[in-house]
């Protein structure tokens, strides 16, 4: 009798395989996945007889998409806000006063309907940029990890470190903010560096992404939300650990003129006096550069991550991609969070990526192809959190993460060119299969690891449980609303530099 096989091994037969982005496709393919790795990729090709074996004669297989920046925290607010700016918008969804605390059991819930999303449109791999604030329990937090452990997704999860209050971190809060609402605010607890640093350092032991599926990865929010000895910190654990790092960088026009009255400079500039930046920085949004920011992340060798739909929902402004990929910084793409984009659909977002970089006043040339796009969505992220030799591509070496979508959708009926189908037809209805790890997670379309139903059911009825708080946290921020917009409008009138690339 033959052995059962062991975790992670898998044969696929008869695929038509996209390797990566810029690879021609390869009909007719057999893959086998030895103990989550992809060991031979090719024609008829031998394998052991007891592995499972899937026929993939109705599949197009594809790395799986990787998420580079979302934050599960914000699962609950999905749909609920429209037409408000990053500055007024940001304290609903991290209010002051917190909306109230979450037991595991609700923030595991909460984590699935992202993680739940993402499988169901082709994305393997997120990185979850979760605010536990102010509670910071090990409890939720352990929920975060044990939410993608179960379900089956790679990811990376952090603790989103500030020790800088968000609702200060805006210039003219005290001229603009009534004392009473200042007095009230500043009552709440300050965050406590050293427990943050505690916290940092747990994670960093217990969950490197070197040894889990499911890691961690370290966060200082933003530069005006963390003091330079708490990010001076955080890079040196990241540098001690071997960890990647993510942090958000001006994704506003209003930050970029913080950047100017808080330290006098680019925030850009600051971080590197910091010695902040390094290669295993991804920094999210980088929407408002000069051209000598984009100078010194190149020369740093930080990436940066993309956000196209949640920029535009935002009305924060557009990456100028190109002056960036041919500054050389590495790219990767990311949906951000349903606070504001309302989806974890990577496939929308890889499409906006190509769609939105097509214009009349610029050469069709300089224009982002689906296949630049869908290199971002891959190898991009893979390289941006440290793992460009394990990921973001089908091959030989490589980890078994990919999606099989069924070809007799209709978004790839009558079939021309599979990649351009994808990038621009695709929406996730045609997702049949994903593999994470070695691990079918998902097969004819259901997922396996999870009765989906039932979680479903149960986060219907949590969200009905937590709909009071939630109206009544919202009702309190829109006190403070009109003094937030004052803010906004005052810094509006502010000037920036005018070789600023995020405009429009």
């Amino acid at each position: 009798m033959a052995p059962p096989p062991a975790p992670g091994c898998l044969v696929i037969k008869n695929a038509l395989v996209l390797p990566s982005a810029h690879e021609p496709p390869q009909p007719h393919t057999d893959l086998v996945i030895e103990a989550g790795m992809v060991t031979a990729l090719g024609t008829n090709l031998p394998h052991p007889t007891h592995y499972p074996v899937v026929d993939g004669s109705h599949y197009i297989l594809t790395p799986g998409l990787i998420n580079g920046h979302f934050h599960s925290h914000e699962h609950f607010h999905k749909g609920r806000f429209d037409n408000l700016p990053l500055e007024l918008w940001m304290h609903f969804v991290r209010p002051p006063v917190p909306m109230t605390d979450l037991t595991p059991d609700q923030v595991y819930l909460r984590t699935l309907i992202g993680a739940m999303e993402a499988l169901h449109t082709g994305t393997t791999f997120v990185v979850d940029d979760v605010n536990q604030a102010p509670q910071l329990s090990m409890d939720c937090i352990e929920a975060v990890f044990r939410a993608y452990d179960d379900i089956g997704l790679r990811a990376l999860v952090s603790v989103s470190l500030y020790d800088l209050p968000f609702y200060r971190a805006v210039p003219f809060f005290d001229q603009e903010m009534p004392a009473h609402h200042r007095q009230a605010l500043d009552r709440q607890p300050a965050p406590d560096r050293d427990r943050l640093l505690a916290i940092a350092h747990h994670l960093a032991k217990t969950r490197h992404p070197h040894h889990h599926r499911v890691g961690y990865v370290v966060a200082p929010s933003a530069p005006q939300r963390c003091t330079p000895a708490l990010l001076e910190d955080l890079a040196a654990l990241a540098d001690t650990y071997d960890l990647p790092m993510i942090m958000h960088l001006l994704e506003t026009r209003l930050q970029a003129v913080t950047g100017q009255l808080f330290y006098q400079r680019s925030m850009v500039d600051y971080l590197q006096d910091l010695g902040v930046l390094s290669q295993r920085l991804a920094l999210q949004h980088c929407v408002w550069l000069t051209p000598q920011d984009i100078e010194q992340l190149a020369q740093s060798g930080a990436s940066a991550v993309y956000n196209p739909l949640s920029n535009l929902k935002l009305g924060s402004g557009r990456m100028a991609v190109r002056a960036l990929t041919e500054a050389g910084i590495n790219l990767a793409l990311a949906s951000d969070g349903c606070g504001s984009r309302d989806s974890v659909n990577m496939l929308s977002v890889v499409q906006a990526a190509a769609l939105l970089n097509k214009s009349p006043h610029t050469p069709p040339e300089t224009w982002v192809s689906a296949a630049e796009a869908f290199h971002w969505g891959t190898v991009g992220g893979a390289q941006a959190f440290g793992q460009g030799r394990t990921l973001g591509r089908l091959g030989v070496g490589y980890r078994a993460d990919l999606v099989g979508y069924r070809r007799d959708r209709l978004a790839f009926v009558p079939l021309n060119q599979p990649l351009n189908q994808l990038v621009y037809a695709e929406t996730g209805q045609a997702v049949d299969l994903v593999v994470v790890d070695g691990a079918v997670v998902l097969e004819q379309g259901r997922l396996t690891t999870l009765d989906e139903q039932a979680m479903i059911a149960n986060i219907v009825d949590l969200h009905q449980q937590l709909l009071p708080a939630l109206e009544r946290s919202e009702a309190s921020v829109s006190q403070l609303l009109p003094y937030y917009r004052r803010i906004y409008n005052r810094c509006l009138q502010q000037a920036t530099d005018p070789a600023m690339l995020g405009k429009g």
